[in-house]
């Protein structure tokens, strides 16, 4: 699946549809930190992951660049510190240039005003004015994954972005993902249609029987019933 691709077939999903179709896939589902948000909200962000891993100096950010291809998405690493930002306006618009679709930082960011004008989109932990604070010896490998929260990616893995946060997923399973979140979508769509038309969603998904079903079978769970009744709003 190429970048248009990618990002056409994620215009109409969110990242919690994607979430839900890495559950339903039985893939672990690999969100960054709560907290993780776009300096433009409204802004969604699909491509594979460039990873760097920050120990001070932006040059690492400016290595991985040269080994970019259109359509990436620089993951910076800086270990989520809260001390000190690591990006900041030369950095994205040195990445808007090198054709990346956007920037997502375990850590912070700064020079927000300057972010919004050049419009890439980035998502990070939150601002601060200060930029780095250490210099610490190069990672081995800093170039090849990086890690963000509990979860380390590389190249192998595609990142998607909206206002709910940013989720990673295998690049390698993308498509089976895909396929089981756009079915989620429509089932939840027509179940939203339905209750604007009156139809409560316990009427839906028969919550009545569920109920009865686990008076007599306590060990039954709602999970289990809606797989049954082929219902998306849970998995």
């Amino acid at each position: 699946m190429n970048h248009t691709e990618l990002t056409e077939r994620f215009a109409t999903l969110t990242t919690a549809h994607l979430a839900d179709g890495c559950l339903r896939a039985r893939l672990s589902v690999r969100c960054a930190p709560a907290g993780t948000r776009a300096v433009l909200p409204g802004r969604k962000l699909a491509g594979r992951v460039l990873p760097a891993r920050h120990s001070g100096s932006v040059d690492v950010f400016l290595e991985a660049l040269t080994s970019a291809q259109p359509g990436d998405v620089l993951v910076a690493d800086n270990r989520g510190r809260l001390d000190e930002s690591c990006v900041g306006d030369l950095i994205t618009a040195e990445a808007a240039t090198a054709g990346l679709s956007g920037i997502v930082i375990w850590g912070l960011h700064r020079d927000t005003a300057e972010l919004r004008e050049i419009g890439l989109p980035v998502y990070s932990l939150g601002s601060l004015s200060t930029g780095p604070l250490h210099l610490d010896d190069r990672a081995a490998g800093a170039l090849e994954s990086a890690t963000v929260g509990e979860w380390t990616v590389t190249t192998d893995d595609l990142v998607f972005g909206d206002d709910d946060g940013v989720l990673f997923v295998p690049a390698a399973q993308a498509d089976d993902v895909f396929r089981l979140a756009e079915s989620i979508r429509d089932t939840e769509h027509r179940q939203a249609a339905k209750i604007r038309d009156g139809v409560t969603l316990r009427e839906q998904v028969r919550f009545s029987e569920f109920l009865a079903h686990r008076e007599s079978d306590p060990a039954y769970t709602f999970r289990q019933h809606l797989r049954a009744k082929d219902s998306a709003i849970e998995e």
